[in-house]
């Protein structure tokens, strides 16, 4: 065989060895890339559902006022809609439940209570009022505090306000706010629009 036939033979091959290596080099940085282009595109974080906020904001209001133990026991009263302070709804219920219970995790002594029309708010002047019942059932279970909370429905979250009230004048120990995603899951929760 003559020499250039060989060295055009050789050199044929060697090109398609090379083509072959910048192909895999090819594939091999589009895999990478595809990579972290993915990792950029991470899913978001979900957002904290009630329970792990209302933890938060029970540790929230320990740590602003470690005393506030010293004022248990403490009764829950259902939380309302800050629209209309004679309603409640089933969040109102349960996320009532879910702040007294993670004040107790923090050391808060709590009496189960069943509260029903335990605060008014004095619409024009917009002060909490503690109502005869609420002194009288605080008396009745030697509470020395109370729980009390608000919420309002926006477009995409719902506001939740809470305190811990001393039961003998009304005097703020304890606050806290957080907002949770408006979902269906909370949208379900508020239908249960109602009474106490």
């Amino acid at each position: 065989m003559p020499f250039t036939s060989t060295f055009v033979l050789h050199l044929r091959k060697r090109l398609a060895i090379g083509r072959l290596f910048i192909v895999g080099l090819l594939l091999i940085s589009m895999v990478g890339c595809s990579a972290m282009g993915n990792s950029n595109n991470k899913q978001p974080k979900p957002e904290p559902d009630l329970s792990e906020l209302a933890h938060r904001a029970a540790q929230q209001m320990i740590a602003s006022n470690p005393d506030l133990t010293r004022y248990s026991p403490m009764i829950a009263a259902t939380f309302v809609s800050i629209d209309n302070l004679s309603q409640s709804s089933t969040f109102g219920r349960i996320s009532s439940e879910i702040m007294a219970s993670a004040l107790a995790q923090q050391g808060m002594q709590v009496r189960e209570v069943k509260m029903r029309d335990s605060m008014f708010i004095e619409e024009s002047v917009g002060e909490l009022i503690l109502s005869r019942q609420v002194q009288r059932l605080s008396s009745q279970h030697n509470a020395r505090s109370i729980l009390m909370g608000t919420y309002a429905q926006g477009q995409d979250y719902l506001y939740v306000s809470t305190r811990v009230v001393r039961s003998g004048d009304a005097m703020v120990l304890g606050s806290a706010d957080f907002r949770v995603k408006l979902d269906n899951n909370m949208r379900s929760l508020l239908e249960g629009q109602g009474g106490w």
